[in-house]
């Protein structure tokens, strides 16, 4: 059982954590990430900006909740 999970943890090392790729002569890091190529490194870049992003959507959709309108009537 023991070599089922270091093999599972080794083999998460050795590949791209956006797209699952090997590998190759240069690794990027990205927040500590290791990836395969600069094309991974600008998606994961626009994935933490699109997180970032639905605080925003939030409370939007607060400030139109029919909650928010009883209190303010």
């Amino acid at each position: 059982m023991p070599d089922r999970f270091k093999s599972h943890g080794a083999h998460k090392a050795t590949r791209c954590a956006i797209c699952e790729g090997k590998f190759g002569l240069v690794r990027h890091y990205s927040w500590r990430t290791p990836l395969c190529s600069r094309k991974c490194v600008d998606r994961l870049k626009a994935r933490r900006q699109s997180d970032g992003n639905w605080m925003g959507w939030l409370q939007i959709a607060f400030d139109h909740s029919p909650e928010s309108r009883a209190r303010m009537s």
